[in-house]
């Protein structure tokens, strides 16, 4: 498949969304995503970003793919669910980033939400994933390096 950075991954989704970086715009990285990595954007959007959007309107991706060199630039995980096309870092426009996490809790499949940075009442951004692992994690990132679980009820 040619990159397309117009490919639809979903009604109100394309793959510009997710590999746009300024970071790798700055370094001369290449943040192209292979087809597997597509696909995989493509689950992301259809199972869990679609459907909250339909019910809570836009939502702005900060992070979607992130090759192993983007990642590496960040300071990213080692084993950052962004670089397998599974994540996405989500600001909503007409909600709050907490209720769009509860919206995600109580409607979606999903593998973990973060609230990000900020406070409990008003994380930074929501990390949100498809992993296939499916594990329903919950949890609150307070720091470069720590991770809480939290109950959203």
């Amino acid at each position: 498949m040619t990159f397309d950075p117009n490919t639809q991954l979903s009604p109100h989704f394309k793959l510009f969304e997710f590999v746009v970086s300024e970071t790798a715009e700055r370094r001369g990285i290449d943040n192209t995503p292979t087809d597997q990595i597509v696909s995989r954007l493509r689950i992301l959007c259809n199972q869990i970003l679609e459907p909250a959007r339909v019910a809570l309107g836009p939502l702005h991706i900060n992070s979607g793919y992130r090759s192993a060199a983007l990642n590496a630039a960040i300071g990213g995980s080692t084993s950052s669910a962004h670089m397998l096309g599974y994540a996405a870092d989500i600001v909503p426009f007409s909600t709050t980033k907490l209720a769009f996490a509860k919206w995600i809790k109580a409607h979606d499949n999903f593998d973990q939400i973060i609230l990000e940075f900020g406070t409990l009442v008003e994380p930074a951004w929501i990390h949100v994933s498809c992993d296939p692992r499916a594990r329903k994690e919950v949890l609150r990132k307070l720091s470069t390096t720590g991770y809480v679980p939290i109950d959203l009820d």
